[in-house]
């Protein structure tokens, strides 16, 4: 039965569905400055010299080689190397410089070089905005702090290999790489000492209150209390309760609620699923209640899922 049980951060990703999308090199030299529109996710791994990361809402963060920094939101940015250069658009150089059998880019003026492996991606799901919300704007791994550990010079290897000559079966290669090197990423994120104040995926970082987490996952459908979620944790009900909303940044039993829901989002997009029987099956005995809720956490009655699947 244990084996059975998928951990926390797998069922989360496995909902977000993680799609990589493509993997190129770029050679930049100083003064230089890269916009990227909102839209795709981006990672980008130093493999010399440094570089700035600039995201909206969020301070500038400095990477230096052997480093890897990565920006989940989509929600745009700017890399440049500290310079007045006038940023230009990446998505415009890509058009112009990648071909068929190289993904390469090329920008700057004739100063210092950096240069790095990059790569875009994308989470695919929209039942389940607020798993990608508890990523920060910029995710920085510096070699620095012991945090790569040999994986990244070995993922970087092979998407070197894959963006400097394109082989049958990259496309698939590349979506492989990406999903590992994310997963890695924010597991390694995750257990950093700066987690911690990003909601559910920074509490993976504290044991007792994973526990509590890992509980509700394995039995999202069990009528819990705040003491037996306590219990699991190995704490008292108080403590336990203030320090699952520090970090969750909601209280126990609602988080389990919008688990529970966003479960039941996924069982509607199933043929043949019934509104009723969904409701049943995750824990709400009035087929309204669950309605109410549903509607309240997406925005639209579960009848509207099972339209969208029936037209689709």
């Amino acid at each position: 039965m244990l084996a059975s049980r998928v951990d926390l951060l797998s069922q989360m990703l496995d909902l977000v569905r993680l799609h990589g999308e493509l993997v190129f090199s770029a050679e930049l030299s100083h003064p230089w400055a890269l916009r990227f529109e909102p839209g795709s996710a981006y990672f980008f791994v130093v493999l010399e010299g440094s570089l700035i990361a600039q995201a909206a809402d969020a301070p500038p963060v400095k990477a230096v080689a052997g480093d890897l920094v990565m920006l989940p939101r989509g929600t745009g940015h700017i890399l440049g190397d500290g310079s007045d250069a006038t940023a230009a658009d990446a998505a415009d150089l890509m058009r112009e410089q990648f071909t068929a059998e190289q993904l390469g880019l090329r920008h700057g003026g004739n100063g210092e070089q950096t240069r790095v492996i990059a790569g875009a991606f994308h989470f695919e799901s929209t039942a389940v905005p607020w798993v990608v919300s508890a990523l920060p704007a910029v995710i920085h791994i510096a070699k620095s702090g012991g945090q790569t550990g040999g994986w990244l010079e070995g993922l970087a290897y092979f998407m070197m290999m894959e963006a400097q000559v394109v082989h049958p079966g990259s496309s698939v290669m590349i979506s492989r790489l990406i999903d590992v090197l994310i997963i890695r990423v924010i597991r390694t994120w995750a257990q950093t000492k700066n987690a911690s104040d990003t909601g559910w995926l920074g509490a993976l970082g504290d044991p007792r209150i994973s526990r509590a987490l890992k509980a509700i996952h394995d039995e999202p459908f069990r009528k819990w209390s705040v003491a037996d979620l306590a219990n699991a944790a190995g704490m008292s009900r108080s403590s336990f309760a203030e320090r699952f909303s520090s970090l969750v940044k909601e209280a126990p039993l609602s988080y389990q609620n919008r688990w529970r829901l966003t479960l039941a989002h996924g069982l509607l997009s199933q043929a043949n699923a019934r509104v009723g029987d969904v409701a049943r099956q995750v824990g709400y005995d009035s087929d309204a209640a669950f309605s109410r809720a549903f509607k309240a956490q997406f925005g639209i009655p579960p009848a509207g899922i099972k339209s969208a699947v029936s037209q689709s």
